[in-house]
C-alpha cells in the first residue's frame, strides 16, 4: 500500500503540474487530442440500429458446436479442456501451419476416440472456419494482431466469439469490438483465466459479503520473466510487437480480476490513467540478439495507475524482461481488511467481520500482520466461491494454469447452454485490453492523464454490482 501511495502522490504531483500549463486543445497528428492538458481519445456514438450488450443473453445452446483457430502454445489445450464438458462438440480446427491441426486430431480428438474435426489451414482458411453453418462459437488462440479480425469476421456470420488475451491492442480495435458485437447481437468474450484463480474467486466472494470493508483500491500485474520463451512464439510475434509498442501491452491478467470486484462498468467506471515506463534495457539487448534491431519500444518496467467514477484506484505493473519471481500481484484494500496473493498469499481483517466462531477472541487479531494460517485456511474453505466448489476437482483433474482455465471454459459453456449472459462481455474485453495504447500516450506524453473511453456509451451504471449468472431452479 506504501508503494502504491508513493506512486500516486508522486503521479498526482505531475498532473498538477501539467493542468497549470494551460487549457488549450492541440492536435497531436495520432488517434487522440490533448484537451486541457489531459489526453482525450474519440468516443464514436452508437450509431442507430444498434443495440447494447450489457446483461446480453441468447437463446440456450443444448450443444455448442465450436471451431477453433490456431493451435499453437494454446490452442492445443483448449480443444483438450473442451473434451471434459457435456454437451460440446469439435467441430473444425485451424491453423496457419497443417501439421498443427494434425497433431490435434491425433493427440487430443483420436485419443479420445472423437470424431475428427474439419481441417482449415493457410492464411485464409479461418475465414472458411467461419462460414461454416454448424458452429455456434469460435475460438481464437492467435497472435494478438489477428483477434480482432477473425472476431469481427466471425461475429459478422452469426457466430459467438471466445478470444485470447489480449482482445484488442488499440483503441480502434476496441472500439470495432464493441460495435459488432452491439450490431451482430452476439457474445465476444475476452478469455481472461486469471478471473478464474482460486483465490481470485474467493476474494470475489469475501469482498462480496463485506470481510474486506469497502474495497478502494486494487493491484494487478503480469511480472513473468519470458526469456526463456520467446523463442516459442511463431515467427517471433510477441517480441516485435513489443519492439513496437510501448505502454502496458499485457494488462487484462492483473486488471480483470480487480476490475471484478471493483464492479466495472456495472455501477463504477475507470475514468482517466496516468502511467511511467523505465528505459528498454534488457529489451533492446533481446531485440538485438533475436531481431537484429537496434531500437525497442516498450520499457523494461511500466507502472500505470488507475482512477474510477467513485475515487478508487488501481494499480498495474508490467515487466516481462528481468529476473524476478512470476508475479500478478492480485492486492485489495478495503476500509476493513486486506488481502494478498503475491509474493505472500494471505489476509489481514478485523476480526468483528469474520463468521462467528472463527476467532475466539477477536482481540488477539494484529491489524498488522497477516492472520494465522488456521484462520486463512478457514477463509479459504468457507468462502470458497460457489462455482470452485462445483467443478474444482475435475479442474485440477484436467487442468491448465492449475485448473482455472478449465472453470473459464466450464462457465462460458455453462452461460450459453443456460441462456445467461457471460462472466465478461466485450464491455471486458475493451476496458481491459485498451490499457495497452492508453499508457502508451501517456508515457510518451511525460505521464500526463488520459481520459479513459466509456465502451459502453454510459449505460455503466444501469448494472448494480458484477456477479457470476447462475440458471434459477424451478420447484413444483
Amino acid at each position: 500500500m506504501k508503494k502504491a501511495l508513493f506512486y500516486l502522490i508522486t503521479l498526482s504531483i505531475l498532473t498538477l503540474g501539467l493542468t497549470q500549463c494551460g487549457s488549450n486543445t492541440k492536435e497531436t497528428g495520432k488517434p487522440y487530442s490533448i484537451v486541457d492538458n489531459t489526453i482525450v481519445f474519440d468516443e464514436p456514438e452508437r450509431i442507430e440500429g444498434q443495440k447494447s450488450v450489457l446483461q446480453f443473453s441468447v437463446d440456450p445452446i443444448d450443444t455448442v458446436r465450436i471451431g477453433f483457430i490456431g493451435l499453437g502454445m494454446r490452442g492445443p489445450d483448449a480443444v483438450n479442456r473442451m473434451t471434459y464438458i457435456k454437451d460440446v462438440e469439435v467441430k473444425a480446427l485451424c491453423d496457419l501451419l497443417p501439421e498443427r491441426v494434425e497433431n490435434v486430431q491425433k493427440n487430443v480428438l483420436e485419443k479420445k476416440s472423437l470424431p475428427r474435426a474439419a481441417e482449415y489451414s493457410g492464411e485464409e482458411g479461418w475465414k472458411e472456419l467461419c462460414q461454416r453453418d454448424d458452429i455456434d462459437l469460435v475460438y481464437i488462440c492467435t497472435d494478438w494482431k489477428n483477434h480482432v479480425p477473425m472476431a469481427v469476421y466471425a461475429m459478422q456470420h452469426g457466430k459467438h466469439v471466445a478470444v485470447e488475451v489480449p482482445a484488442a491492442t488499440s483503441i480502434e480495435e476496441c472500439w470495432q469490438l464493441v460495435d459488432v458485437a452491439e450490431q451482430t447481437q452476439r457474445h465476444c468474450m475476452m478469455l481472461e483465466n486469471c478471473c478464474y484463480d482460486f483465490f481470485e474467486m474467493t476474494c470475489l466472494n469475501m469482498a462480496q459479503h463485506g470481510l474486506f470493508g469497502e474495497v478502494i483500491h486494487g493491484e494487478g500485474a503480469y511480472i513473468h520473466n519470458l526469456e526463456p520463451f520467446w523463442e516459442y512464439y511463431q515467427g517471433n510475434w510477441r517480441l516485435a510487437f513489443n519492439q513496437e509498442h510501448s505502454g502496458d501491452v499485457y494488462a487484462t491478467h492483473g486488471l480483470g480480476p480487480v476490475c471484478q470486484v471493483l464492479d466495472i462498468h456495472r455501477g463504477d467506471r475507470m475514468e482517466y490513467l496516468v502511467s511511467m515506463s523505465t528505459p528498454s534495457i534488457n529489451g533492446k539487448k533481446l531485440a538485438k540478439k533475436m531481431m537484429n534491431v537496434d531500437t525497442f519500444a516498450n520499457g523494461d518496467m511500466t507502472t500505470t495507475l488507475i482512477k474510477t467514477n467513485k475515487g478508487k484506484t488501481i494499480l498495474l505493473e508490467h515487466n516481462v524482461y528481468t529476473p524476478r519471481p512470476y508475479n500478478r500481484l492480485y492486492q485489495l484494500t478495503g476500509t476493513e481488511g486486506f488481502a494478498n496473493k503475491y509474493p505472500i498469499e494471505g489476509f489481514t481483517l478485523k476480526g468483528e467481520n469474520l463468521p462467528e466462531g472463527m476467532v475466539p477472541d477477536h482481540e488477539k487479531l494484529d491489524y498488522h500482520d497477516w492472520v494465522p494460517q488456521h484462520i486463512k485456511d478457514s477463509l479459504l474453505t468457507v468462502y470458497k466461491h460457489p462455482i470452485v466448489a462445483e467443478i474444482e476437482e475435475l479442474a485440477k483433474e484436467v487442468g491448465g494454469h492449475g485448473g482455472m482455465d478449465f472453470i473459464m471454459d466450464y462457465r462460458l459453456i455453462y452461460c450459453l447452454q443456460n441462456g445467461l449472459p457471460l462472466d465478461q462481455d466485450v464491455y471486458d474485453a475493451a476496458e481491459w485490453s485498451c490499457i495497452g495504447e492508453l499508457s502508451a500516450a501517456s508515457i510518451e506524453n511525460n505521464g500526463m492523464p488520459v481520459k479513459m473511453p466509456d465502451f459502453t456509451r454510459g449505460d455503466w451504471k444501469k448494472v448494480n454490482g458484477f456477479q457470476f449468472a447462475t440458471k434459477k431452479i424451478t420447484t413444483d
